[in-house]
C-alpha cells in the first residue's frame, strides 16, 4: 500500500491537473481493495493503480494453469497492478504489477511474481536503455531471464508482434526462500518510478498534432488486444468475482482499429516495429 501511494503522489504530479478517484472497498473475511483511477488528466489521459487483498475459497483457473495440483485449495493473493495511458504520443505507456500467493493447507505453498514493461508509440535509443538499466538495477544476475521471459509473455501470437520493448518478468518465484524473494519483488517495485518518471519528463512537452495522435490510437489497440484476449492478470481478475470495474480500469479511454494499416516505409511509425518492437539486448 505504501507503494501504491508513492506511485499515485508521483503520477498526480506528473500530471499536473487532475487526482486519482480514491476507493477503499472491503470484502469478505477481511479482503479489501484500494483502487486508484485517474481520467481525462492534463498530462496523463488515464491511469490505474490497483491495490487488492484477495481471500478466497478456491484459485480461479488462471492461476491454477501451470499449477494444477494448486486447483480447488484456499488461498490468499495480494497485488498491485498499474497501467499509465499518457496524453502525449511521444511519452510510452507503461504497466507493472507485483503480486504473492498464499495457497493454504496442510502444506502451505507461497510464491510471488511481477514486473513491469514498456510501450511506445515512437522510439528513443536512450529511453528504452534508461528502461532497461533500470530494469537490470531492479532484478540483478536474474535480469537475462526476466528480459527473456517479459518479451516472451508480452508477445502477440496473432500478430507476431511485442506489444512494446519489454522489460522484466516472472512468476512462480520461491528461489532462495521468502526473504530473498521478496527482497526481489520490493526491488522491483522500487526502481518502477526511477524507470518511468525520467522517460515521462523527458518527453512529456514534445508538440504532437493529429498524425502523432491517430498513430497513439491505432498502437493502443495492441494494448486493449492483449489485455482481453491473452493477459492471465484480466483473466483471473474476472475469475475470481473481483469487481470488474477494478479489473478492466487498465483499459485505455480511447482506442482505433483500421484494417490492414501499414505506416509508410522509412517513417518514424514504420521504426517503431523494424527497430523497436523486436526484442533485442538494449544493455
Amino acid at each position: 500500500m505504501a507503494l501504491q501511494d508513492r506511485i499515485v503522489e508521483t503520477l498526480e504530479s506528473l500530471d499536473g491537473k487532475t487526482s486519482f478517484l480514491r476507493e477503499e472497498i472491503p470484502g469478505p473475511d477481511g479482503a479489501l481493495s484500494r483502487p486508484r483511477v485517474l481520467e481525462d488528466g492534463g498530462e496523463i489521459e488515464k491511469a490505474a493503480v490497483q491495490f487488492t487483498h484477495s481471500i478466497g475459497a478456491s484459485l480461479p483457473p488462471a492461476a491454477t494453469e501451470r499449477n494444477p495440483q494448486l486447483a480447488g485449495q484456499g488461498f490468499q493473493a495480494v497485488a498491485i497492478s498499474l497501467i499509465v495511458h499518457p496524453r502525449n504520443p511521444y511519452v510510452p505507456t507503461t504497466h507493472a504489477n507485483l503480486r504473492f500467493f498464499l495457497v493454504e493447507g496442510d502444506d502451505p505453498v507461497w510464491y510471488f511474481g511481477g514486473g513491469f514493461d514498456l510501450t511506445p508509440y515512437y522510439g528513443f535509443e536512450e529511453d528504452c536503455v534508461h528502461w532497461h538499466q533500470q530494469s537490470s538495477a531492479a532484478t540483478g544476475d536474474h535480469y537475462p531471464a526476466f528480459k527473456q521471459a517479459c518479451d516472451e509473455y508480452f508477445y502477440l501470437h496473432h500478430r507476431q508482434e511485442c506489444r512494446g520493448i519489454g522489460g522484466v518478468f516472472y512468476d512462480d518465484w520461491t528461489e532462495g526462500g521468502f526473504g530473498p524473494s521478496f527482497d526481489l519483488t520490493r526491488a522491483v517495485g522500487d526502481h518502477f518510478l526511477p524507470a518511468y518518471e525520467p522517460i515521462f519528463r523527458r518527453r512529456m512537452s514534445t508538440d504532437y498534432g493529429p498524425r502523432e495522435r491517430d498513430w497513439q490510437l491505432y498502437r493502443r489497440g495492441r494494448y486493449a488486444e492483449f489485455n482481453l484476449a491473452i493477459d492471465r492478470g484480466t483473466k483471473y481478475g474476472i475469475q475470481s468475482g473481483r469487481r470488474v470495474e477494478s479489473v478492466l480500469a487498465s483499459l485505455p479511454p480511447l482506442v482505433v482499429w483500421k484494417y490492414n494499416y501499414q505506416p509508410e516505409p522509412g517513417t518514424e511509425e514504420a521504426r517503431l516495429y523494424s527497430d523497436f518492437l523486436p526484442p533485442r539486448d538494449w544493455l
